[in-house]
């Protein structure tokens, strides 16, 4: 049976009333007023609480936090975050400017057609858009048909939530387990090639507000298709205090500490993004199957070979004349490259060739990257 944790039936009618009558009632009234699993839910409804929680929130903010991802948010009413967050200050201008709001994203689990959708939560601020990692995954794992040339219309046209609505990710916490969405489809660094790429067009391509992974590794142990160590946490000692994180040389993590956002291919596509932030999807280019290249503007131009044979192009990058160093085969250091030099002509125009054995099967080039 249904029950309301600490409601007055006013409130319960008014949330009742305000549910679309074509969708699923029961599916909004048991996500949302019934306990998640086992845990407590607190009476939101009430304004004692919603000030509790916005008293908690705005000591955080005071003391230097600058936003906030309110996990599960699915399993609450939009108008009671809203309400929660309409009482938070703005961030404390020892460390950011005046006037600045906390940045606000919700988990919202919706690959579509569910009762609840993340269109309720848009109001809010960003929210998690998970149709994202579980599509690209399937591109570019190439499976049910899909290539990387469908990825044109990447973004709103996949029928995803509006580009400055939405947080986007290749995997996160739970997925890259089996938990919550996306299912095999999901890249992560056990799957270290394809997973480079799908984070590295996540982080060319302008759709979304991007999150970068950042993981450790466990042992994996599949019975009848699910990992039985999916529970395993992180490195730890005998009496079971965490490890410290120790670095490489390279300074890439060493042990079972992952640390995604430490590879040099990663950490240089972050890099890539900051520097064509705000620069118009362009120059888009593919082979009709997994061949694609797109730029950014004037500033930036990425390349990617997934499939089964040798790329050899030259194609219009709309860069400026010069040599550029590859940030993903290397990068520029004192004036050289590391890796692969990219030498583009007057006509912007510049040829690839990219091994389809590649460890890496992809180029990218930005302005800041130019000899």
């Amino acid at each position: 049976m249904l029950t309301r944790r600490n409601s007055t039936l006013t409130t319960f009618v008014s949330k009742f009333l305000a549910i679309n009558r074509s969708q699923n009632v029961c599916a909004f009234l048991q996500v949302r007023d019934c306990r998640l699993v086992s845990l407590l839910d607190l009476a939101l409804e009430k304004e004692y609480v919603r000030g509790k929680i916005a008293d908690f929130l705005n000591h955080l903010i005071s003391i230097g936090v600058a936003g906030f991802r309110l996990d599960a948010a699915k399993h609450m009413w939009p108008g009671d975050i809203k309400a929660i967050l309409n009482k938070l200050q703005n961030l404390n201008t020892k460390w950011f400017p005046s006037g600045t709001k906390p940045f606000i994203f919700q988990e919202v689990i919706d690959l579509g057609g569910e009762a609840i959708s993340v269109n309720e939560y848009l109001g809010n601020g960003r929210v998690t858009e998970f149709k994202y990692g579980a599509k690209l995954g399937n591109v570019i794992r190439k499976w049910n048909g899909e290539k990387m040339s469908y990825l044109r219309n990447w973004g709103e046209g996949w029928a995803f939530m509006p580009s400055d609505r939405a947080l986007v990710f290749v995997d996160n916490h739970d997925n890259q387990r089996g938990h919550g969405a996306g299912g095999a489809a999901i890249l992560t660094f056990f799957d270290s090639r394809m997973y480079k790429m799908g984070v590295g067009f996540m982080l060319a391509h302008p759709y979304g507000f991007t999150r970068v992974m950042s993981s450790f590794r466990w042992t994996r142990n599949f019975v009848n298709g699910k990992d039985v160590n999916d529970w395993i946490g992180p490195p730890r000692n005998s009496d079971g205090s965490t490890k410290p994180v120790s670095l490489n040389p390279d300074t890439t993590c060493a042990g079972d500490w992952v640390c995604e956002h430490r590879w040099r291919q990663i950490k240089n596509m972050v890099i890539f993004r900051n520097v064509v932030d705000g620069q118009p999807f362009s120059n888009w280019w593919d082979n009709a199957s997994n061949q694609i290249a797109f730029g950014r503007g004037n500033k930036g131009f990425i390349v990617f070979n997934n499939d089964d044979w040798h790329m050899d192009v030259t194609l219009k990058t709309g860069l400026p004349a010069g040599t550029y160093c590859d940030v993903i085969s290397g990068q520029k250091e004192n004036g050289r490259c590391t890796g692969i030099q990219i030498s583009v002509g007057s006509d912007s125009s510049a040829r690839f060739q990219i091994s389809n054995t590649a460890e890496d099967p992809f180029v990218a080039i930005h302005v800041n990257a130019k000899l």
